[in-house]
């Protein structure tokens, strides 16, 4: 089947970029992307393609390229399913909050909407491809779901996970590892409808980078590659406060262990913590699925991956109060970087999310600094952990426009991003106008300890 016609349910950061650079790479096939948000789609046709929603290098141009060429952004989300040959869901699948599962089982209400609205609206065959990271035998679902509609199209699903690193999301699209397709590749109609797919990825992508599975296995390791870089971090991380109390120095340990050719260097970076979209909320899907098949002692062995990457926060802000002689109530703390890594806006699950609100509930008083986070999604982030009243958080804590801003008059300064620019930084500055002695807390091993020393900063450093 040659596909003309691709409708892509979700605008966001999968979604967004993914079409974003089909339409570029294939521009004889109509690549339709939409959402019911209607402001996010109003974002992505603003006349600036600076202005668009999500922050990738190099993504704002791939847009200008193909936007209103073989790209389009609308709300109209019944006449894209109507028109379209193939479906990519790529809408979020968070983790549950209530019931049975909550706070460790994918939350699938968004995928079986999208479903039934495309069984709604479906008048011809449709290949629907799973973007979004999901559990494993949710194709079995939104086959039943879409087997059930009584209009007599037949449906293919396939499952295409993302593999996508935030702040390299373009790279890794142009020039990825591998791409993982998984169908019915027992039947004639599912070998189709992978070859349909295969053969959209292989006009930039060499085949031999293109795996083909069956459905379950395409769904599952989407979660293992997360849950493996993961694990990574926490065990690093773990060796960070052994660091600490022995006088090692955790990047040393990291670069004598990741010359060893069986383990590698990535992915042995510490920090305070992983964040994003991704990782937790994978992990918590695999310890569900497992404690759901009995496999406890597994289940265990996951969890404990966030166990130490909520410990890695948590430790990190309790160094800062008890480094600032036990107190930091009505003390100021600058904070630079809100996203949870950089090059990107995306501030899921970022640790800064954590590490304020541990400072909030110590009474300081917060100034935030990120040079692509708005102040309107800080305060988001903190009103959903619902620790305090909404008014609280915008009173005892300032998003400025500047890093020198954030660190005017404050006790202490915490890098939870690491931004480059951050290197950049007239440290000297920042350290003259900060109140005496001035702490200085690098939770991304980003600076340099005997420079900030000299220049006469209390310095910290996560395994150092």
């Amino acid at each position: 089947m040659k596909i003309k016609n691709i409708c892509c349910i979700g605008a966001g950061y999968v979604g967004g970029p993914t079409m974003a650079v089909i339409a570029q790479k294939c521009p004889e096939i109509n690549v339709t992307v939409v959402d019911i948000n209607e402001n996010r789609i109003a974002a992505w046709n603003d006349e600036d393609v600076n202005n668009i929603p999500i922050y990738e290098p190099g993504l704002s141009e791939i847009v200008a390229e193909a936007r209103d060429r073989n790209l389009f952004f609308s709300t109209d989300v019944d006449e894209a399913i109507d028109k379209a040959d193939m479906i990519f869901i790529s809408v979020n699948t968070p983790t549950k909050t209530y019931g049975i599962g909550k706070g460790m089982a994918a939350d699938l209400k968004f995928i079986e909407l999208c479903a039934r609205q495309i069984a709604r609206v479906a008048k011809s065959d449709k290949i629907v491809v799973e973007k979004s990271t999901l559990p494993v035998r949710t194709a079995q679902a939104l086959k039943n779901i879409l087997e059930n509609t009584g209009n007599g199209v037949n449906f293919q699903i396939l499952s295409n996970p993302e593999f996508l690193a935030e702040g390299t999301a373009v790279d890794d699209l142009l020039n990825p590892d591998r791409v993982l397709i998984g169908g019915d590749i027992d039947s004639t109609e599912g070998k189709e409808a992978v070859s349909s797919l295969v053969e959209i990825y292989a006009n930039w992508i060499p085949k031999e980078r293109i795996l083909t599975t069956n459905v379950w296995s395409s769904e599952l390791s989407k979660l293992t590659a997360n849950a493996f870089l993961a694990q990574r971090v926490s065990s690093i991380n773990a060796m960070s406060e052994l660091c600490e109390k022995t006088g090692a120095d955790v990047n040393e340990v990291a670069k004598a262990v990741g010359m060893d050719s069986r383990i590698g260097s990535k992915f042995l970076k510490s920090s305070v913590g992983f964040g994003g979209s991704c990782f937790q909320k994978d992990i918590l899907n695999l310890v569900y699925i497992s404690k759901s098949l009995g496999l406890n002692e597994v289940a265990d062995y996951w969890e404990q991956v966030i166990l130490m990457n909520d410990h890695q926060k948590r430790r990190f802000a309790a160094n800062i109060v008890k480094t600032l002689f036990n107190t930091v109530s009505g003390k100021k703390i600058g904070v630079l970087g809100w996203a949870f890594k950089k090059d990107t806006n995306d501030t899921r699950e970022s640790a800064a999310i954590y590490v304020t609100d541990y400072l909030l509930n110590e009474q300081a008083e917060i100034t935030v600094y990120d040079p692509k986070v708005k102040a309107e999604q800080v305060y988001a982030d903190l009103d959903y952990l619902n620790s305090r009243p909404e008014e609280e958080n915008r009173k005892r804590v300032k998003v400025v426009n500047s890093p020198y801003e954030a660190g005017d008059k404050a006790h202490a300064v915490a890098v939870l991003t690491e931004w480059d620019e951050f290197v950049e930084l007239n440290w000297d500055d920042i350290y003259k106008n900060m109140l005496k002695p001035a702490f200085l807390f690098d939770g991304r091993r980003l600076l340099d300890r005997k420079e900030k020393e000299k220049i006469g900063f209390e310095f910290y450093a996560i395994g150092n």
